[in-house]
């Protein structure tokens, strides 16, 4: 049974596979995530951002779903850092082809210091190769709000199954996936004004602690190519999956290397862990 959730900020999508699905029933999958920092694209702040993450999905029989969710950063104030809603469409060609349409909207606080904040809204359109001896997966995403930006996303990834444990019904696998990010980073012009403002109420703001800023009275000049579409970050993952029934488990590890450094103090190359939980209705 396949499930996305789409973090906007995707901010961050997720997909899982389950071993079979009753494409006659409507589902309700639930899930909760933790990982050790949150990117965008690939793109990451010199502050790392631990965060938990819950979702809901309700899938109908003809591929219609809607989502809702929100997350927490752990080291960041004391609200939910970030809530959305989402409706999408998947649909499979055939045994090997499906393709999927999706909108989504997210709600950030008027303080919020991620990336993803100046672009509340979402588009995405996917599509899925089934190839005899790897996955494809290729996306488009459109995230508009403050700014405008295009992302493109390609994916080969293989499913290994590792066989079972204690029961014929606990299967365990591993899918190591190589996947591509490109776009364009009006997204950052936003953040990085926020931030300086940010750190002048706060009494840290520094001239020239932020490249690209520089503060002139009230005028701001960024000076970046966030116009010119470039590649962000080359991600390789290994998620390790236990599956039990409609319950499926997984606990994984992303190497990250950004095409697209902005920021100092962020390091070029990046690691991710993180640990999820999934149940199926």
């Amino acid at each position: 049974m396949r499930f996305r959730i789409s973090i906007l900020a995707l901010f961050l999508f997720t997909s899982v596979v389950f071993a079979q699905q009753d494409t006659s029933k409507a589902t309700l999958t639930l899930a909760a995530i933790y990982n050790s920092n949150i990117s965008y694209y690939g793109q990451v702040t010199a502050e790392k951002y631990p965060y938990i993450l819950f979702n809901a999905t309700y899938r109908l029989p003809n591929g219609l779903y809607f989502s809702g969710g929100g997350y927490k950063l752990l080291n960041f104030g004391s609200a939910i850092s970030e809530t959305d809603l989402g409706i999408g469409y998947d649909h499979e060609f055939n045994e090997n082809f499906s393709a999927g349409v999706a909108y989504t909207h997210s709600f950030f606080p008027s303080n919020s210091p991620l990336l993803q904040a100046s672009n509340n809204n979402n588009i995405n359109a996917s599509a899925a190769r089934q190839w005899p001896w790897f996955k494809t997966d290729f996306s488009i995403d459109f995230a508009f709000g403050k700014q405008k930006d295009l992302f493109i996303g390609l994916t080969n990834s293989k499913e290994i199954g590792l066989g079972a444990i204690f029961s014929e019904n606990n299967l365990i696998s591993i899918v190591p996936a190589i996947e591509i990010t490109a776009g364009t980073t009006h997204f950052y012009e936003t953040y990085i004004i926020e931030k300086s403002k940010r750190q002048n109420a706060n009494g840290n703001g520094k001239s020239g602690s932020a490249p690209g800023i520089s503060n002139k009275g009230n005028t701001q000049t960024i000076e970046n190519s966030s116009s010119r579409f470039k590649l962000l970050s080359y991600n390789f993952k290994l998620p390790l999956n236990w599956s039990y029934g409609n319950f499926l488990a997984e606990a994984s590890y992303q190497f990250s290397v950004l095409g697209n450094k902005k920021e100092e103090n962020v390091a070029h190359q990046q690691s991710f862990f993180g640990l999820a939980a999934y149940y199926q209705f």
